[in-house]
């Protein structure tokens, strides 16, 4: 019987190390109820945005795709309408900050921790509400939600956002990488 040996190296760890911290506060998080029906903090977020400030959009994927779909294993919402509107959401995220540091040259363009926080935010709400009209519903009421839903978006961003400026001047890095 032939054997396969695996190499893991040190970034898989720390992807792994950071999904698993990303996993544990997405499923902490969804254990309390919200005061308005989908919006939640979505400080798991936060990982995935000290992750791309400290080594790159790329491990930021890694860790918001393995957030959405450990959460989702372990919350039980695997391939329902929760699962497939944050899946929807994080990639919606995830291609705005990668616009943001195409548009930057691999930099987020000047932008603050928190100014990329609320872009990612509101990225993400409106992912998730694409994804809500086209799939679940599409009633003009809906539309009614939105500013509700971005005005959430634009404060939770300025929160998630302040955090992890936290993170990062408490982890005191200057040298941050956001290449693609």
């Amino acid at each position: 019987m032939a054997t396969t040996q695996v190499t893991v190296s040190a970034e898989d760890w720390r992807i792994a190390q950071l999904a698993a911290l990303g996993i544990a506060i997405h499923v902490l998080e969804g254990a309390f109820p919200s005061l308005l029906p989908g919006v939640k903090p979505g400080l798991a977020n936060v990982i995935t945005l000290t992750v791309c400030f400290l080594y790159g959009w790329k491990a930021a994927v890694w860790v918001s795709m393995l957030r959405v779909l450990g959460g989702s294993l372990l919350a039980g919402t695997f391939m329902t309408p929760t699962f497939f509107l944050s899946l929807g959401g994080a990639v919606a995220m995830l291609m705005a900050m990668a616009l943001l540091l195409w548009l930057g040259r691999g930099r987020f363009a000047g932008l603050t921790p928190i100014g990329v926080g609320v872009l990612a935010a509101v990225a993400h709400m409106l992912g998730q509400f694409v994804l809500a009209w086209a799939l679940f519903v599409p009633h003009p009421a809906l539309l009614g939600l939105l500013p509700v839903l971005l005005t959430a978006a634009l404060v939770f961003g300025i929160i998630n956002g302040w955090i992890c400026h936290y993170l990062l001047k408490r982890l005191k890095t200057d040298d941050v990488v956001t290449a693609l």
